[in-house]
């Protein structure tokens, strides 16, 4: 009877230790699964300690109107999530793609797409701003307007510069892609085209000077731009573009030499990698894309650690969104010394995607993302990591 004792406590003991050292301190829906379709979450930690989460909301993405703008709060001291709360409607039209962000001087920022003609490349951007919102509930919002953004004659220069530097062709891509180069080319000299489509998906970079760059990007042309502010987000202007066969949906982050560096979507050739482009203007210009080695089959994420580390987000795997993992790097990503799964499902069995990733001064990591069981048990997820826990690969 007391060796069986001993032998309880000690696989208890252990069992505790084990738990105690997962990278995971929390891993819980924001609210309860349903049929209609949520997706492209973002998250904001606020002065106060709350933390505010938003994503699309409705019966489909730019093809349904009823799409709008959803939130939820979670106090400051608290593991559950409120109720959800509508955050932004356009009438009529379809609203996605949200990214909540606090500026330099504590203004909220709700930055988002109206999709107009239910087409991704006719969408606006709008924003809303507020400096009210440590309430419950969704924030008092003081502020509406669009962002309209005019690239000029540089513009197509630079897609017809950058498309020259581009690596040759694939196999798969080879037959078309000339074809495919020069009608971009041709579009990047359409002022109403390249004034029109650009949108959100992830939270920006922002500096001491008041600059911000947000990345955004185009379906129409299948690459990125960033808008950039210096005035802390009154007013805003196009970056040259970001331009390669398929770059989308940049994340951004700073090398220790102070160029930016974004990780973007594959939306172009096999084999599906994640793209890579830089900047030594603060996001001004950038560097035509070229491919890494890591595979990845939606948007992704990045982040600059408070240790130095640098944070990698996404589905690395050559198909489906069964698996999201965290890498982590401190040598800027030439290698990625520590991994942890945050969703490892069978093939495609559910669709875990689109993450959202911040750092609270605790050095905790916060996480969102699309969690899909199924078609009919759909929500976003609320990930809590604590970096120095995740294991040397």
């Amino acid at each position: 009877m007391k060796s069986h004792f001993y032998f309880l406590l000690f696989a208890f003991i252990c069992c505790k230790t084990t738990f105690a050292q997962s990278p995971i301190v929390q891993s819980t829906l924001i609210f309860q699964p349903q049929e209609k379709h949520v997706h492209g979450s973002s998250l904001v930690a606020l002065p106060n300690g709350d933390f505010l989460s938003v994503w699309f909301y409705g019966s489909g993405e730019r093809t349904a109107d009823d799409v709008k703008i959803m939130g939820s709060r979670l106090k400051k001291g608290q593991t559950k999530w409120s109720e959800p709360f509508e955050m932004a409607d356009t009438p009529l039209l379809p609203d996605c793609n949200p990214v909540l962000f606090l500026n330099q001087k504590g203004t909220l920022f709700l930055v988002w797409i109206a999709v107009q003609a239910n087409q991704w490349e006719q969408s606006i951007l709008r924003f809303k701003t507020s400096t009210d919102y440590n309430g419950n509930g969704a924030p008092v919002w003081n502020w509406q307007d669009n962002i309209l953004l005019k690239p000029d004659d540089r513009f197509a220069k630079e897609v017809a510069d950058k498309f020259k530097k581009l690596p040759e062709y694939t196999a798969g891509w080879a037959g078309y892609a000339p074809k495919y180069d020069n009608m971009v080319i041709e579009a990047a000299k359409d002022a109403t085209k390249r004034s029109i489509g650009w949108m959100t998906r992830i939270k920006p970079l922002q500096f001491d000077n008041g600059r911000i760059v947000l990345p955004l990007y185009s379906d129409g042309y299948n690459f990125s731009m960033m808008a950039i502010s210096d005035d802390f987000g009154a007013t805003w202007r196009p970056s040259l573009p970001l331009v390669g066969r398929g770059p989308i949906q940049p994340a951004l982050a700073v090398r220790k030499n102070g160029n930016l560096i974004a990780y973007l979507r594959d939306s172009g050739d096999a084999p599906t990698r994640v793209h890579v482009s830089e900047s030594s203007d603060q996001g001004e210009s950038w560097t035509a894309s070229v491919k890494s080695d890591i595979p990845n089959t939606a948007s992704v994420e990045l982040l600059n650690l408070q240790d130095g580390r640098l944070a990698f987000l996404g589905n690395d795997i050559e198909d489906g969104r069964y698996r999201v993992s965290l890498y982590l790097s401190d040598d800027e990503g030439k290698t990625w010394k520590w991994k942890t799964r945050l969703e490892d499902h069978p093939r495609d069995k559910g669709g875990y995607s689109y993450p959202c990733l911040i750092q609270t001064p605790d050095g905790l990591l916060h996480i969102t993302y699309s969690a899909h069981a199924d078609n009919k048990n759909k929500s976003i997820k609320y990930v809590v990591v604590n970096p120095k826990l995740v294991k040397n690969q």
